[in-house]
């Protein structure tokens, strides 16, 4: 034999050779389909489920100096819309949201509410509840007076509310993606599509807005 076809034979066998399956390449290949996977998964994530950039301060979205009060034991009553709420709800997704995602704008909503309004209670003695713009105009105010306040920035935007209530409290839910979204703005610990543990097994009335 020739040493051209020893050297043909001595590639030959090596070639079989690197075409034989190994644990090693197997466990690479793993390997590398999973590091894909988890560059894949929050990629998507993202696409489906962003995240506000950030919350805008009352001052940023809103000029609301004004308000008339409404005497009516109904809650939805107090749910209003005009221009000026429509401006505050529209610069809080602009500021918030890089697209018109229904969730990252409801996300923004809640964390507005949340950052910028403060516990007020109630008169001992009786209930009052506020719109949406006497709410902006005094920063504070109890659980209904939130509830209210983000149900009328969600429904100005365009999403769907309720008001749910539990024994000694309200809080909203928004229908986002099919499904209704708990928002508690007044509860501390409570993230968005959250209520506190302790209304888990309360019984509910639910208010269509």
């Amino acid at each position: 034999m020739t040493d051209q076809a020893n050297l043909l034979e001595h590639f030959e066998e090596e070639f079989d050779e690197i075409k034989k399956p190994s644990p090693f390449r197997w466990l690479l290949a793993a390997f590398l389909i999973f590091i894909m996977l988890l560059w894949l998964i929050p990629a998507y994530q993202i696409a489906v489920d962003p995240p506000p950039d950030r919350i805008p301060t009352l001052s940023e979205v809103s000029t609301i100096t004004t308000y008339e009060p409404v005497t009516s034991g109904s809650i939805q009553d107090y749910v209003i819309i005009d221009s000026e709420i429509k401006t505050v709800a529209d610069k809080i997704a602009v500021i918030a949201c890089d697209s018109n995602q229904k969730k990252c704008q409801a996300k923004a909503m809640f964390g507005f509410v949340k950052d910028n309004f403060e516990y007020v209670s109630d008169p001992s003695k009786f209930e009052y509840m506020k719109t949406a713009r006497e709410s902006l105009v005094n920063g504070g105010g109890d659980c209904d007076d939130a509830s209210i306040l983000l149900s009328t920035l969600l429904e100005s935007v365009g999403i769907s509310t309720r008001f749910v209530f539990v024994p000694g409290h309200v809080y909203v839910e928004a229908w986002i993606n099919n499904e209704w979204e708990p928002m508690d703005a007044t509860c501390a610990g409570c993230n968005f599509g959250e209520i506190h543990w302790k209304y888990n097994d309360d019984e509910k009335r639910v208010v269509i807005v």
